[in-house]
C-alpha cells in the first residue's frame, strides 16, 4: 500500500487523529526523500491496558505509510520513575510487555516482521550513552528537568534524582535509535520540547514529535495502569469487561471526557473504518456508522443511548481481546504474568512498601469527601447544551456555586427550583461546554430502559452548608481539594448506593446529617453519582 501513496498522502496518514505535531516541515521534507523512521517507547511499569490500543492503531497507520517503526521497551526508565518497576522485576516485565504488545499488534493485523523491537538497557548502559547522560546533565537545569517530567514522572514531595534524569534519557533515545521522529502521548510534550532544546547543544539533530491525545479512562479521567477502576486490563474476562463498562462514565449527551466514546474514535474507527451500534429493533435496530463525527453527533443529541454505546463497544472490544486472552492461556505466559506482577499482599516487599508509605493521606475514608446540603436558588438550560442544566446552589458560602448537571432528561426545572439537594464541594472545578462547574450535584440512578435519575434528599428543615457524613466517620476532616490524580472520589463512589429502604449508604453505613438520614424517593438499589 505504501508504494502507492504520495508523500502528501503518507503525511496525512501519519498525522491523522494526532492532537499535535512538532516539526511538520521536517516530516514533509523526509517523506519527499525516503521513508520516515519513527519510534514509540513504553516504560515497562504497570500492566498494559486497553488504552494501549490507541498507540497500536497509530503504529498500524505508520506502517501503512511505509514508516520504519521501532518499539522501545524502556526498562531503565521504568526503574528511574520513582522505582515503579523494582530492579529484580525489570527483566520479567520486559518479557511480559514484549509478549502482550506483540499479541495486541497481531490482534489488529499488524505484521510483526515490519517492526524493530529493542530494550532500553541494550544500549543505555553503553560507554557512549553514559557519557552523553553526563554531558546532558551539565546543561539541563533542575527546573527544566522537573518541568519536563511533570506530566509523566510520578510527582512526590521529595523527588529522587532518578526522576530528574528520566526526561534527558528519553531525549537521548532519539539519537541512539537513529530516528526522524518520536511518537507519544501529548502528556510527554514537555519532554519532547526539552529534547528539541538540548539535543542540538550536544551536536545532534532536532527531531519531529507526533502526539496522540490522552484518552479518558472509564471514570472520565486519564486511563492509568495504577488506577484499577479507570481501566480495562488486556487479560480481563468478558464478565469483567462488562462490569467495568457498566460502571464507566457515559452521561447521556455528554461528549466531554467520555472514555467509551473516545475508544470508538481513536481505536475502532482507525482499525475498522466503521462502527455498529447494536440495539433492540423496537429502538430502531442496529445502525452502522462510517464516520465518527456522525456517532458523536447522534450521541450528543441523545439519539444513541449510553447503554447501547457501551454494549456495542463491549462486543468490539472483546473481539480485539479474544486473541490476546487465548495466547495468555498457555502455562508459560500465565507463569510469566504472575511472576512479573506478583500479588503485593503475598510478598514481604509489598507489605513493607505499604508500611513505609504509612499513608494516612492515601487512606480511602469517606470523611475526605466534602458533601454538603445545598439549596438550588436558580436553574436554567445551559446556553450551549440543551441536555444540561445550569444551576446556582447555595452551599453555605457567601456566593452560590455554579453547577452544571445532566438532569434535563429526568427532572423538570420547576421540580429543581428551591429544592434542597446534596452537593460534593471539593472536586476540582471542570468546564462543561464552556462553563465551569464548581461542584457536583449528587443523584441516585438506575440503568435501564429508560434510565432513571433522582436527586438525593436531605432531612426536612436542613440548612444550606450543613455537613453530610457517613455513619461512623463523623470526626474526619474533608480534603480541601480532592487530588484528581489519586481518584479519591472515583474509588469511594463505587461503594455508594441506595438501600432497599431508599436510604443513601456507603458500604452499608448510612449517609447522615445532624438531623437524620439521606434518602431518595423511589430508586431502591440504585447507584450514587
Amino acid at each position: 500500500m505504501a508504494d502507492q501513496l504520495s508523500p502528501e498522502e503518507k503525511f496525512t496518514l501519519i498525522t491523522r487523529n494526532l492532537q499535535e505535531v512538532l516539526g511538520e516541515e521536517k516530516l514533509k521534507q523526509v517523506l519527499q526523500e525516503r521513508e520516515l523512521k519513527v519510534y514509540w517507547g513504553t516504560a515497562t511499569t504497570g500492566k498494559p491496558h486497553v488504552a494501549y490500543f490507541v498507540p497500536m492503531s497509530k503504529i498500524a497507520d505508520f506502517l501503512r505509510a511505509g514508516c520504519e517503526v521501532t518499539i522501545l521497551f524502556a526498562d531503565l526508565h521504568a526503574y528511574l520513575d520513582n522505582m515503579k518497576a523494582p530492579w529484580e522485576l525489570l527483566e520479567l516485565r520486559v518479557k511480559y510487555y514484549e509478549q502482550v504488545i506483540k499479541a495486541m499488534l497481531e490482534s489488529i493485523g499488524v505484521p510483526l516482521e515490519k517492526l524493530r523491537f529493542i530494550k532500553g538497557t541494550d544500549y543505555q548502559l553503553s560507554r557512549e550513552y553514559t557519557l552523553d547522560v553526563y554531558r546532558l546533565s551539565s546543561m539541563v537545569t533542575e527546573h527544566d528537568a522537573k518541568k519536563a517530567g511533570a506530566e509523566v514522572v510520578k510527582q512526590v514531595e521529595h523527588p529522587l534524582l532518578s526522576g530528574l534524569l528520566y526526561p534527558g534519557l528519553q531525549a537521548l533515545d532519539e539519537e541512539y535509535l537513529k530516528v526522524d521522529a518520536q511518537f507519544g502521548g501529548v502528556d510527554q510534550r514537555k519532554i519532547f520540547t526539552l529534547a528539541e532544546k538540548y539535543l542540538p547543544s550536544l551536536g545532534y539533530a532536532k527531531r519531529a514529535h507526533l502526539m496522540n491525545p490522552m484518552v479518558p479512562g472509564l471514570t472520565g479521567a486519564k486511563m492509568s495502569s495504577s488506577e484499577e477502576e479507570s481501566k480495562i486490563d488486556l487479560l480481563d474476562s468478558k464478565e469483567d469487561v462488562k462490569k467495568k463498562l457498566k460502571k464507566a462514565f457515559c452521561e447521556p449527551g455528554n461528549i466531554q471526557n467520555n472514555g467509551v466514546l473516545s475508544f470508538v474514535k481513536y481505536v475502532l474507527f482507525p482499525l475498522r473504518g466503521e462502527f455498529c451500534i447494536k440495539r433492540d429493533p423496537k429502538w430502531g435496530g442496529d445502525k452502522v456508522y462510517t464516520g465518527f463525527e456522525e456517532v458523536e453527533k447522534d450521541f450528543a443529541e441523545e439519539l444513541i443511548h449510553p447503554g447501547d454505546l457501551k454494549a456495542s463497544v463491549e462486543v468490539a472490544l472483546n473481539q480485539l481481546l479474544d486473541p490476546i486472552r487465548k495466547k495468555f492461556e498457555s502455562p508459560e505466559l500465565r507463569k510469566l504474568t504472575n511472576s512479573a506482577y506478583p500479588d503485593p499482599s503475598k510478598t514481604k516487599a509489598g507489605k513493607g512498601a505499604k508500611s513505609a508509605a504509612g499513608g494516612e493521606d492515601d487512606e480511602l475514608l469517606p470523611s475526605r469527601l466534602d458533601i454538603r446540603v445545598g439549596k438550588i436558588v436558580s436553574v436554567e438550560k445551559h446556553p450551549d447544551a440543551d441536555s444540561l442544566y445550569l444551576e446556582k446552589i447555595d452551599v453555605g458560602e457567601p456566593e452560590p456555586r455554579t453547577v452544571v448537571s445532566g438532569l434535563v432528561a429526568y427532572v423538570s426545572q420547576e421540580e429543581l427550583q428551591d429544592r434542597e439537594v446534596l452537593v460534593l464541594c471539593n472536586l476540582k472545578p471542570q468546564k462543561m461546554r464552556g462553563i465551569e462547574s464548581q461542584a457536583m450535584l449528587l443523584c441516585a440512578s438506575i440503568e435501564g430502559e429508560p434510565r432513571r435519575v433522582e436527586p438525593l434528599d436531605p432531612p426536612e428543615s436542613s440548612s444550606p452548608g450543613e455537613r453530610v457524613f457517613v455513619e461512623g466517620y463523623e470526626s474526619g476532616k474533608p480534603d480541601d481539594r480532592l487530588n484528581p490524580k489519586k481518584k479519591v472520589w472515583e474509588k469511594l463512589q463505587v461503594d455508594l448506593n441506595i438501600s432497599d429502604e431508599c436510604v443513601a449508604q456507603w458500604k452499608d453505613k448510612r449517609l447522615l446529617t445532624k438531623l437524620g438520614q439521606i434518602t431518595c424517593k423511589t430508586l431502591k438499589g440504585g447507584n450514587i453519582s
